[in-house]
């Protein structure tokens, strides 16, 4: 029923750096079990996975998961919940359904940065790492929040729960040191990303042929932020990261690496989610692989499958047929928990869902470089301040197009159009958006 705090003592599991037992979905150990049994309440552990599951291959993938130790009636309010760390669940797709199993214990301790707890991506071999080019073991990219924005850290993939094998990214050197950032920094050359990020993820999409960033800040504001890897905008001068992409021809899924070699674009808003009547929104996630069917990176099919049939369901048909959806990864399925009824002890809480319909990119204008992807949903940059003129394809919607403050970056989404789609549907403000379902999932 114990494990050991950071001074060898015996401790009960949730608040032990180490921990022993088994359990169930996502599993509990038994230790945690007997824990939550004892206390009937008054304190517990859970398991809060706050991202997508990262894909390995097309029947795996894996998540990590802060261990959190919740008081119901904390003497002091602060410590109401407590992370304990980061445990890795993987899961196996079978016949029956989803099945997952706990990896070990905490891989990373509550006292580090809760790296893979924002978005983890699966990457090809580092180029700055040649000894490991020909061994096609891949190297994981792994984000973790802290107060004042994101972290970076990186893993072989057989090296996934073994903590003191990571490396850490030093954004002001723009290398890696094996050396953990602490987690309460507020210098900003050694974060990441700087701002304020609550929950959310990042993806590769196939419609703008570059990693997105879609997520919740901690202002309780209900608002989805996106941000884009900036292809043409690189951090430093590198003979493979290129303006462009990766020599100059844009990035695949693949190229996780992309992350510590571009710049990400200035925050803009997405979506404003309604508030429940309880109060402010919150997890506010993206869920790429709906409308998608290149959701799995080529790499992760079976050496002998054909080309023509490396490609996932369309999930979202019931939604968007894919006819009509205009290419892969141009819709985006979001969701959220609303507060029907605020209250530790009383709160009722539902699951929310809403559909967005990316738009298309505003040409640059002529004095501006073009980009060297030659891909028409490619997100570059723009030097005015001014629209940058007509769109690509014809656009219904009209008006302004929006730029960043300082105008160096164009919106990649659509003017703001809008559409109805019948009673109960959200219609919104777009800002950004091309179009918005807004879709009631659950209650709980």
């Amino acid at each position: 029923m114990v494990g050991e705090d950071q001074y060898g003592r015996k401790e009960y599991a949730i608040l032990a750096n180490t921990t022993v037992g088994t359990g169930g979905w996502i599993p509990f150990q038994q230790d945690e079990l007997d824990f939550n049994e004892q206390m009937n309440g008054k304190e517990r552990v859970a398991i809060w996975p706050g991202t997508s599951p990262t894909p390995i291959s097309t029947t795996e993938a894996f998540v990590f998961a802060p261990l959190v130790y919740v008081d119901a009636q904390p003497q002091d309010p602060s410590k109401e919940y407590q992370a304990r760390g980061m445990t890795l669940v993987s899961i196996t797709a079978t016949d029956s359904g989803p099945v997952a199993t706990r990896q070990g214990d905490l891989v990373i301790p509550g006292t580090q940065v809760a790296f893979g707890g924002f978005a983890a991506l699966l990457g090809y071999p580092s180029t700055d790492a040649p000894e490991n080019m020909d061994s096609n073991e891949r190297d994981l990219y792994l984000l973790g929040m802290t107060n004042t924005g994101l972290q970076l850290a990186r893993a072989n993939i057989n090296e996934l729960t073994t903590y003191s094998e990571y490396t850490f990214f030093q954004p002001q050197n723009l290398s890696f040191t094996e050396i953990p950032p602490n987690p309460n920094t507020t210098d900003y050359e050694q974060i990441y990303l700087a701002g304020t990020f609550s929950s959310g993820g990042v993806f590769y999409s196939p419609y703008f042929t570059t990693f997105i960033m879609v997520y919740f800040n901690k202002l309780v504001d209900s608002t989805f932020y996106i941000r884009y890897l900036d292809l043409d905008n690189p951090l430093s001068p590198d003979a493979v990261w290129v303006r462009g992409g990766k020599n100059g021809t844009g990035i695949v899924q693949e190229d996780a690496e992309a992350l510590v070699k571009y710049a990400w674009s200035p925050e803009q808003t997405l979506y404003k989610s309604p508030p429940g009547p309880g109060g402010f929104n919150y997890a506010g996630t993206p869920h790429p692989e709906f409308f998608n069917r290149e959701y799995f990176a080529q790499s992760l099919y079976p050496d002998n499958t054909p080309n023509a049939q490396k490609q996932n369901a369309w999930y979202g048909s019931s939604l968007v047929p894919e006819a009509s959806a205009g290419g892969d990864g141009r819709h985006l399925l979001l969701s959220w928990t609303s507060q029907l009824q605020g209250g530790l002890d009383t709160g009722i809480y539902q699951i929310r869902l809403a559909m967005v319909e990316f738009g298309d990119i505003p040409a640059k204008p002529s004095s501006s470089v073009p980009s060297s992807t030659g891909s028409p949903h490619h997100p570059t940059a723009s030097p005015s301040s001014k629209p940058s003129g007509k769109p690509q394809k014809p656009n219904k919607g009209g008006g302004s197009m929006l730029l960043s403050g300082g105008g160096t970056l164009s919106s990649f989404l659509d003017y703001g159009k809008r559409k109805e789609y019948g009673l109960g549907v959200l219609v919104c403000e777009l800002g950004l958006l091309g179009r918005i379902i807004g879709v009631v999932a659950a209650a709980f």
